[in-house]
């Protein structure tokens, strides 16, 4: 039966899916350690529910892996060491890898110094951001890390694609609650799930973006073809522009025009990421600050609701619900999703989830 013919989605394990990743990395030259690691980013991105930057991405990581644009084996280099601060050149290794590897850095250094600070350049796209600052969070720190990303919107009035969408995140342990996690990118939506609505044959909201011609669009394919758009207007553009900054220019990596993303196969990423941890203790008893994180959170929810609205839930909160229902019920993803992944299979021998059988 062609790998193109329609499939029914079927719920899937996180295990089965978490081992068939690894599988399929492990296929293409990642040790296995690197391939386990990227392998739970992309499921753990299910499990919160943003398949836009989930297994879905898988095919598109293997592809830059073979055309040697990405090292599958690089040894991260540690450029600059001082103490509080610390310069990792990723020699075009996996994003994931990198990020993770800044991380732990950051969170060693912010236990000996009150603040740890990782800059890492020649890297590559590393999927969700709070998988890396949730690190931290897990450590007793709050973890911040930024990324710049190819281009995907105008500076602010232009008509031309140049600055990216250069994703953030912020965690931070909250007590009895879920850890309290913001992660997002500068433009009204993250490209990938403009991807995610072409790949479900979904079209997408008004304002999301504009095609080639500079008109507002619905259709999935033209958005991709054109400019995706800030969120907040100039405010997002802004935001944007400083976290290339931090990512790119500091760093010593790739900047602006010159980052490439996960979507293309022949070119260097030239990423950049800073990935920064504060010891909450450095600050105040840990104890004390998750206290008064479980009173913000529970001021927070507590305020009244507007019309319509059922419940206030704070940053992190239903990723933490989402995560828990998916581990329960098992993950379902879009037919042409799992038609790409059955057919990585074919290519890698790798032994897909028994779901998928077509």
């Amino acid at each position: 039966m062609a790998l193109r013919e329609p499939i029914a989605p079927a719920r899937v394990a996180a295990e089965d899916l978490l081992a068939f990743s690894g599988a399929v990395y492990e296929a293409v030259g990642l040790p296995r350690r690197d391939a386990e690691l990227a392998a739970d980013t992309l499921v753990q991105a299910d499990l919160w529910g943003h398949q836009s930057h989930g297994v879905m991405r898988l095919p598109w990581y293997v592809a830059r892996i073979r055309s040697g644009v990405v090292a599958a084996q690089a040894q991260p280099e540690l450029v600059v060491d001082g103490g509080a601060v610390a310069v990792i050149d990723g020699h075009d290794g996996m994003g994931q890898v990198l990020a993770a590897r800044a991380a732990e850095e950051a969170i060693a250094r912010a236990k000996a110094h009150g603040i740890g600070a990782v800059a890492v350049r020649n890297s590559n796209h590393f999927g969700t951001a709070m998988y890396f600052t949730l690190m931290a969070a897990a450590r007793g720190c709050i973890g911040f890390l930024s990324t710049n990303a190819s281009p995907a919107m105008a500076p602010w009035g232009g008509r031309e694609k140049a600055v990216g969408t250069n994703p953030w995140s912020w965690a931070a342990p909250a007590g009895t609650n879920p850890p309290f996690v913001l992660d997002i990118a500068n433009t009204a939506v993250a490209r990938g799930k403009i991807y995610l609505a072409r790949q479900k044959g979904l079209p997408i909201p008004e304002g999301w973006a504009i095609d080639a011609d500079g008109a507002p669009t619905t259709d999935a394919v033209a958005a991709l073809g054109g400019i995706t758009m800030p969120m907040a207007g100039h405010k997002g553009y802004a935001i944007a522009a400083a976290m290339d900054m931090l990512s790119g220019v500091l760093t010593g990596s790739s900047f602006g025009k010159a980052v490439t993303g996960p979507y293309q196969a022949e070119r260097r990423g030239g990423t950049g990421h800073l990935m920064l941890a504060l010891n909450i203790e450095a600050f105040q008893p840990l104890a004390e600050f998750e206290q008064r994180m479980d009173d913000y959170i529970a001021e927070l929810k507590g305020v009244a609701l507007a019309r319509g609205v059922e419940e206030i839930v704070y940053p992190g909160e239903l990723e933490a619900r989402n995560e828990a229902a998916n581990r329960r019920d098992g993950l379902t993803l879009p037919a042409d999703t799992i038609l790409d992944l059955l057919k990585l299979a074919a290519e890698t021998g790798c032994k897909a989830p028994p779901q998928w059988t077509l």
